[in-house]
């Protein structure tokens, strides 16, 4: 079992910046990929980010790319969302989550076993 708590979400104005926050913990050997997601209401969950666990490489969804920045701190056993230059379009809850399968699709949510709870953000015009 891996468990993935998020904090950081928070209400702001449009252009302003927020980190997100995962504190991993249990089994995080077992997983290959730890990634962001959101959903806004009255739509479908998608990818934001994701990385891997054994090494630094990154994925993006086009939206984020350039805007959003997926990095961990291993001492710490945490991930962290560094979102800028946001938007009232980036109004969603912010899941972090964790894949145990070798290989995904980067960005795909089935491929991720476990979930947080969620953390808010609120982007106002």
């Amino acid at each position: 079992q891996v468990q993935l708590v998020e904090s950081g979400g928070d209400s702001l104005q449009a252009g302003g910046s927020l980190r997100l926050s995962c504190q991993v913990s249990g089994n995080s050997e077992s997983t290959f990929y730890i990634g962001w997601f959101r959903q806004a209401p009255g739509k479908e969950r998608e990818g934001v980010a994701s990385m891997t666990t054994r090494g630094p490489v990154t994925y993006y969804a086009d939206f984020a790319k350039g805007r959003f920045t997926i990095s961990r701190d291993n001492a710490k056993n945490a991930r962290f969302l560094q979102m800028n230059n946001l938007a009232p379009e980036d109004t969603a809850i912010y899941y972090c989550a964790a894949s145990i399968k070798r290989t995904i699709s980067w960005l795909t949510p089935e491929e991720y076993t476990y979930w947080g709870q969620g953390t808010q953000v609120t982007v106002s015009s």
